[in-house]
């Protein structure tokens, strides 16, 4: 198992290009189900998560085209596996994403019930709920969610009862093949959902309301292929900009689009970062200054995103001041502040809040990536402890970010992979 081993301390400056949505290509790699045409995505990001659904439907039947810059071409014509092992669905939950369009499609889905980060309860019941009320039989058994419908699926007025991103995504892409209108309420609104939608109209689907709570989904007899475009990656984005700003550094991401993560951007303006906007660029620069520590509220978008929660609270452990770190979309999201208080963080936890008091130095520990964002936040923290930090457990950090020690490294940090 690799591990990461970063010698804090340098500056860091310069220009990263931002990958492609891991949240976004996902889905969309799933929606390909739906048609017996070839769709080709590109802008790809190489990651451990995509590899793994690549290999999921390359078991179904998938015939799959993968060019050096990641250009995916899959041609699902030949599809005769309706059938998601434990083995490959154990360590990434998103592939629940296959039961929608397996359903709507072919009318039948053994799909393991998913694993994934250990952040708390996702429950998939709302999934569940929502292809039963468009007419599937659904039974659990053997931890293994079965499910066949004798009949094309029914559109239907569903209302969620949290707010769920890959249950919104797996209702609307059953949807998209279903009889009739099917309303969505209580979805919803994150940039991955609207960005799979515009590839399911690009394939000839009938949605409109996507980015909004309420989404409507007339349904069409088939779909076709397309070419699309998976859009930046926030989260990645977001990281990298709070890197910039615990360094007091300054750095250019190229390939991403601010609209994407304002409220990231608000937070980070507060805490004392100069910030400029282009096109398809943002540029961060702190002028050598530490950042002041500011207080967040996760929220589903648009507000502040739980996956930079992690991120923050890093940040706030060497900010001038103190802080509070409120989630309140996953419970059980804090075990990233057990190590980065083996840092020297001064962190106490309060229910579903961190309190941050901004000390002077982080220093160096070795450390335990317990999920993807967490052990993102101790890689940053790594980047300003005084010593050598050493990351375990890194196969988190790969699920997510796409050569993130490469990144690093051309920006100036001390960062490098070893074998365990």
């Amino acid at each position: 198992m690799d591990k990461l081993i970063i010698h804090g301390g340098a500056s860091i400056e310069g220009e990263v290009s931002i990958s492609g949505a891991k949240n976004s290509a996902l889905p969309i790699l799933s929606a390909t189900l739906l048609t017996d045409q070839p769709v080709t995505i590109s802008n790809v990001p190489h990651l451990h998560d995509i590899t793994t659904t690549i290999e999921l439907l390359g078991l179904m039947g998938s015939r799959i085209t993968v060019n050096e810059r990641m250009h995916i071409e899959i041609d699902n014509a030949q599809i005769n596996n309706f059938f998601a092992p434990y083995e490959l669905v154990k360590t990434m939950r998103a592939s629940i994403l296959v039961l929608g369009p397996l359903l709507a499609r072919y009318g039948k889905a053994d799909v393991s019930l998913p694993g994934g980060c250990a952040i708390g309860s996702r429950p998939v019941n709302i999934h569940l709920q929502g292809l039963i009320a468009m007419g599937a039989d659904i039974t659990t058994d053997s931890g293994y969610i079965r499910a066949e419908t004798k009949e094309r699926l029914k559109g239907t007025h569903l209302t969620l009862d949290i707010v769920t991103v890959t249950g919104t995504e797996n209702l609307m892409m059953a949807a998209t093949l279903a009889d009739g209108l099917t309303i969505i309420e209580n979805a919803a609104r994150e940039p991955e959902v609207k960005d799979l939608a515009n590839c399911l109209n690009k394939m000839g689907a009938k949605i409109s309301g996507a980015g909004t709570d309420h989404i409507e989904i007339e349904g069409v007899e088939s779909l076709h292929g397309t070419e699309h475009e998976i859009l930046p990656d926030r989260i990645e984005t977001g990281t990298y900009l709070v890197a910039a700003a615990m360094t007091g550094g300054m750095m250019r991401l190229k390939n991403t689009q601010s609209i994407l993560l304002e409220s990231v951007i608000t937070k980070l303006t507060e805490a004392g970062a100069k910030i400029e906007i282009e096109e398809n660029a943002i540029s961060i620069d702190m002028k050598g200054k530490k950042p002041k520590a500011v207080d967040v509220h996760t929220s589903p978008f648009p507000g502040f995103p739980t996956d930079m929660q992690a991120q923050f609270t890093a940040m706030n452990s060497i900010a001038e001041g103190s802080g509070t770190i409120t989630e309140a979309v996953f419970e059980n999201r804090f075990m990233h502040v057990h190590e980065l208080q083996r840092m020297g963080a001064d962190l106490k936890l309060q229910g579903n809040t961190t309190i941050t008091d901004g000390v002077e130095q982080l220093t160096c520990a070795p450390v335990m990536a317990t999920d993807l964002r967490a052990s993102a936040s101790l890689v940053l923290a790594g980047l300003v402890a005084e010593g050598e930090t050493v990351v375990d457990r890194i196969y988190h950090i790969d699920r997510g970010y796409e050569t993130i020690e490469e990144k690093l490294s051309q920006l100036g940090a001390s960062i490098k992979r070893v074998p365990d």
